[in-house]
Order: C-alpha cells, then sequence, then structure tokens
C-alpha cells in the first residue's frame, strides 16, 4: 500500500523556519528520523521510506503554497494512489501552537494551499493534518505572522510537537484516520 505525505510549505532560505512551512519542517524531521533524504523531482523535494508494510512518499511540493496541487495531483496520479491515502500536513491559526488536528476530509477553512489541492483533485476527501501556530497577531498582520519566525519560547518547544505530528502521521498509515483521530485529537 502507498501512502501520500505531503508537508506544505514555501521553497527558499527566506521561509525556511517560518510559521507557514510547519508541514516541511515534519517531514524533515521525519527524514532526519529514519537516515533517508530528499531528492529533487518533478514539482517538489521526494523522500520514500518503508513503515512495516506501507511505502510512504514523502513530498514537499516546490510549487509554492497556493499552487501546492499541481504536485500533489501529479504524485497522487504518478503512484497511483488514492485520495484517502493522502495525508496533508499544513498550518493553522485556529489551533493554538503545537496543537494537531486530524480530518478526514473538509473545507479549506481559508488555507490557500489546501483550496488549491482540492481544486486539483477535485476534491476535498482528503486527509489533513493541521498543526496549530496560534494566532498572536494584530488585526491585517496575519500575513506577517504566518510568513513569520517562531517565538524563543515555540522554537524550544517545537522539537516535542513535531514529534507528536510524526507519531500521527504514523498512526494514520498503520491504524487509519478514525483511530489516528481519537488517538491524537486534542492532546
Amino acid at each position: 500500500m502507498k501512502y501520500l505525505i505531503v508537508g506544505l510549505g514555501n521553497i527558499g532560505d527566506e521561509y525556511r523556519n517560518t510559521r507557514h512551512n510547519i508541514g516541511f519542517m515534519i517531514l524533515d524531521a521525519l527524514a532526519e528520523a529514519s537516515n533517508i533524504s530528499f531528492s529533487t523531482e518533478r514539482y517538489g523535494d521526494i523522500a520514500r521510506m518503508r513503515l512495516k508494510n506501507k511505502q510512504l512518499i514523502l513530498l514537499k511540493p516546490s510549487t509554492y503554497m497556493n499552487l501546492s496541487g499541481n504536485a500533489v495531483r501529479y504524485w497522487k496520479e504518478k503512484e497511483g494512489i488514492q485520495a484517502d491515502h493522502i495525508l496533508v500536513l499544513v498550518d493553522d491559526i485556529a489551533l493554538p501552537f503545537g496543537a494537531i488536528r486530524l480530518k478526514p476530509s473538509g473545507s479549506d477553512a481559508g488555507h490557500n494551499g489546501l483550496k488549491n489541492i482540492a481544486q486539483m483533485l477535485g476534491t476535498q476527501a482528503y486527509a489533513r493534518l493541521r498543526f496549530g501556530i496560534g494566532n498572536d497577531f494584530a488585526k491585517g498582520c496575519q500575513v506577517d505572522y504566518v510568513l513569520g519566525n517562531f517565538t524563543l519560547d515555540q522554537r524550544q518547544q517545537l522539537p516535542v510537537r513535531i514529534e507528536h505530528a510524526i507519531d500521527a502521521l504514523k498512526e494514520f498509515v498503520l491504524a487509519g484516520i478514525g483511530n489516528a483521530m481519537c488517538k491524537f485529537n486534542n492532546k
């Protein structure tokens, strides 16, 4: 069985440690812990790994956040992956820092990356793991906040919260979205 695990983010050094790039950060941490590396391929950086009897294709799109759907659609079709075997890792300002929420489908909630993925796949029926980045910004400053770096306190907590997200990702692959939601949502 194949799974496409997509970490959303923006390419380029200026975005590397920003809140909007948490999807990339989670996949980078998983790759490092699994002793695998990414290679640049069509529409993004790809790494492959096995988790028990499952094959995972990790994708960091190189299309910028708002056009992520091009990469997701390409790799979904190339690898013959069903929509219910896709998990998208994305930042969420509606959740407190470090909280995660798994969902089997749903709206884009105003997130342009998710909106483009739904448009390109023709469905919103793909799983997502939302990673909370908080919303400690003044009115009209959302873009600067999302594209800004984590605070010092958040950076210190980030490794533990990323590990929690990786555990949830693994649970999704091994036990399904329902079990992963029961085990990791609200924790």
